[in-house]
């Protein structure tokens, strides 16, 4: 009887390791996105257990490059209960884990104007924390209210399609 390997490779994208932990649901609303990266992040103890926890806040963040690397600014992880006397910062620089051919699309997708890398989620994959980044172009206000219309409207459809049913 062949014993089966337990590979990690044959896993589905949804599996019950890979959970969610922060939406940056204002990202989406104030801008289009164009493309999307997954990087990982660099964190120390506290911080990780922090975002274990669910105790991460990605509003108003963003990402920018110093010195060719790309590092994620305004991410507030709270501070961890239990950690003592050594304590993270809760709105630190944290660096994106990033393959270097990644790091120049995006840096040339930064010169156009206009055009700024936001975090999108965070998430844990396999005990690692992995931000999913998006490059997105901001809305302007009627873009965000046709936006609006529309999604009312999809719902008033369904709605009457549910009920004439």
């Amino acid at each position: 009887m062949a014993k089966k390997s337990k590979s990690k490779k044959g896993a589905p994208a949804s599996s019950p390791s890979d959970s969610t932990v922060a939406r940056n649901r204002r990202a989406t609303f104030d801008y289009e996105i164009l493309q999307r990266f997954e990087a990982g992040i660099v964190l120390s103890g506290t911080e990780i257990k922090s975002v274990r926890e669910g105790r991460v806040d990605l509003q108003g963040s963003f990402a920018r490059f110093k010195e060719r690397e790309l590092y994620l600014t305004d991410m507030n992880i709270a501070p961890y209960a239990n950690a003592g006397y050594s304590q993270h910062v809760p709105k630190g620089d944290r660096k994106l884990l990033l393959h270097r051919r990644e790091l120049n699309r995006l840096s040339e997708a930064l010169g156009e104007r206009g055009l700024t890398i936001l975090p999108v989620r965070l998430y844990m994959k396999r005990g690692r924390a992995k931000v999913e980044l998006g490059l997105g172009k901001g809305r302007k206000s009627y873009d965000k209210r046709q936006r609006i219309r529309e999604r009312e409207e999809g719902r008033q459809v369904a709605r009457a399609l549910r009920h004439s049913a």
